[in-house]
């Protein structure tokens, strides 16, 4: 196996790394440029969009030679790539630089490198007679709760593709990762009354609301942590619950009216998690109901503010043996982080996750990607070319 990508495969992706679509912008820029390389092999993309229009997903279809369009194997990137705010590096960001064997830049890892190699392929693959088709699932603003692949994944159902696997390219150092837990984020709203804190029973206090609920959500992460139910292929074997941010007040001589809280739970599939969900909204109610009865006007309000399903593909899944045939590395290990395969699983694609880089150098400063990493992905996408050939 070469150490080395090619020449045209460092240039495609030193061309996608070169967009800023931190999640905060727009991403059409790169969507233009992907599709530019897209019909220029022939293939004409399907373009989902956000609600604004700021923003799009890319769905690419190769057909089998006999122009068939279902079935086959999805190969699953995201477009967006987190913020470099406030982090010390020691080359510019969205400027390439190799290195040392490395290509350093944000996204190089997370997960530019794949996309680059998915669009280096595409006139491999559209001048390949194929069996089944190919598809390329393209979003935007995973990194902010896997967002833009809802749409793309029912536009996959919508037109009736039914692929029978997919590979979500993530830095798994080319493992084959199948399962990783869900990811769901809440905010809190405690809306009491202000009053001038020498006079308390005329105000209701959100912080000390918002306190009751902290240690609620504590006690959760306690018993679920203590009795399970467990997973011992995770580092952390259980679900995960977690308070990360309060906000708060507004003086010191002042009651306060309002405090907001953020927390979240990574979740095994194995539990229930509209029943976990009920339990901390029947938690609000019930704050809530107490408050009332001080000050009719008070509220404690739960939103979800990002979910993606986990994921756990059995280890005899037909795309677990099609991935270590393909060369990816077979793996028991599941991953703390989440991605957009639990998506594609919940729609009946079997799905697993396995992509260049290593997942430990993602969304830090002088983010990289070791080129062996590259050149193994390609051999990977090589071979899963030559699998899907009708003459195979």
């Amino acid at each position: 196996m070469p150490d080395a990508p090619a020449a045209s495969t460092m240039a495609e992706i030193t061309d996608v790394i070169r967009f800023d679509t931190t999640s905060r912008e727009s991403n059409l820029a790169l969507v233009d440029h992907v599709v530019e390389r897209l019909r220029a092999v022939g293939v004409e993309p399907v373009l989902v969009p956000n609600a604004e229009g700021t923003k799009a997903n890319v769905l690419a279809t190769f057909p089998a030679a006999d122009g068939g369009v279902e079935g086959g194997i999805v190969l699953s990137a995201h477009t967006d790539v987190v913020p470099v705010d406030g982090q010390a590096w020691s080359s510019e960001p969205f400027e390439p630089a190799e290195r040392d064997g490395r290509l350093y830049a944000r996204g190089s890892a997370d997960m530019k490198s794949f996309l680059g190699v998915l669009l280096a392929k595409a006139p491999q693959i559209a001048a390949t007679p194929l069996a089944e088709p190919i598809h390329f699932a393209l979003s935007y603003d995973e990194e902010v709760g896997c967002v833009g692949a809802i749409g793309l994944v029912e536009e996959i159902e919508r037109r009736g593709l039914r692929p029978r696997g997919c590979v979500v390219g993530e830095p798994t150092s080319m493992r084959i990762v199948r399962g990783h837990k869900s990811m769901n984020v809440f905010r809190v709203d405690v809306r009491g009354v202000a009053a001038h804190s020498s006079l308390t029973p005329q105000g209701e206090n959100a912080i000390v609301a918002a306190a009751e609920l902290v240690r609620f959500v504590q006690g959760v992460a306690d018993e679920l942590r203590e009795q399970g139910p467990f997973d011992e292929g995770y580092v952390v074997p259980f679900t995960s619950v977690s308070v990360n941010r309060i906000e708060g007040g507004i003086a010191i001589n002042t009651i306060p009216a309002e405090c907001t809280v953020h927390f979240e739970f990574r979740a095994l599939t194995t539990v229930d998690h509209e029943a976990l969900v009920e339990r901390f909204r029947a938690e609000c109610r019930r704050i809530e109901a107490g408050m009332r009865e001080r000050h009719p006007g008070s509220s404690v309000t739960l939103t979800t503010t990002a979910a993606a399903p986990g994921v756990d593909t059995p280890a005899d899944a037909e795309i677990v043996a099609l991935a270590a045939a393909w060369g990816g590395e077979p793996s028991d290990a599941k991953v703390t982080y989440g991605t957009e395969a639990g998506l594609f699983a919940n729609a009946g694609i079997p799905t697993v996750v396995c992509g260049p880089g290593d997942i430990a150098q993602a969304h830090a400063p002088d983010e990289f990607i070791e080129l062996e990493q590259i050149a193994r992905c390609e051999a990977f996408v090589d071979r899963l070319i030559d699998g899907l050939r009708a003459d195979a």
